[in-house]
């Protein structure tokens, strides 16, 4: 009797954030390494981020990604998934590295997912966010995500800590390039550093797509 074929998995949207701020050491680059709890990627090293919820579409932002990022972004997703991307990158950092990403001003929703924005005085803004690259996970893992990442500058943008008791991050600590080559990293991971740094390099470069393909690796302008 033959086995029943595996239905695919469908990726999740995800949202992932790349903070950078700049000190005597040069660009730093804000990683963790995720628990070996978990089943996608444990003990590796990445950017706070995880898969969009159902209140990351009513966000309370103060603000979007604006430009060509904005007009990607929402070419793809449309303009609804677009902001809870978005949406997802900010709530993620704060509930996994204790960093507020966000612009004086009240909150009205009582979601709980807003509740360190809110005490802290701070609406989510996605407007300083740069759209890097997009990150489709392959057929055959134990988790699928379809991947937007964005990076935000620490010193432009309004952070603010907070505690936070979460396991998701262990170990979060501000990195250089050449530190982050010595970590355990996922392959999208390397892949996303160097797309920092050639968008960053160049603010006239677009944000590329990469899919892990059998043998190889395929890159596409978004």
């Amino acid at each position: 009797m033959s086995a029943t074929p595996q239905r695919a998995l469908r990726p999740k949207l995800a949202g992932t954030l790349i903070l950078t701020r700049q000190s005597r050491r040069g660009r730093e680059v804000l990683m963790g390494k995720r628990s070996s709890k978990h089943a996608f990627m444990p003990e590796r090293y990445v950017f706070p981020g995880g898969r969009v919820d159902r209140a990351d579409h009513y966000a309370p932002l103060a603000g979007m990604l604006r430009g060509e990022d904005a007009e990607c972004l929402m070419r793809v997703l449309g303009e609804r998934r677009a902001r809870a991307t978005a949406a997802a990158a900010l709530r993620e950092t704060a509930e996994e590295a204790g960093l507020l990403v966000g612009r004086p001003g009240q909150i009205t929703s009582r979601h709980p997912n807003w509740s360190p924005f809110r005490a802290a005085g701070l609406q989510p803004d996605a407007s300083q966010l740069q759209l890097i690259a997009r990150a489709i996970t392959p057929p055959g893992r134990v988790r699928r995500f379809d991947a937007w990442f964005f990076h935000a500058d620490a010193d432009a943008c309004k952070t603010h800590s907070i505690s936070y008791e979460t396991e998701e991050l262990l170990d979060i600590r501000w990195v250089t390039a050449k530190e982050a080559e010595t970590l355990p990293l996922p392959h999208v991971t390397r892949f996303v550093l160097g797309e920092l740094e050639r968008r960053l390099s160049d603010p006239g470069a677009r944000p590329r797509h990469i899919r892990e393909l059998a043998r190889r690796m395929q890159i596409d302008p978004l």
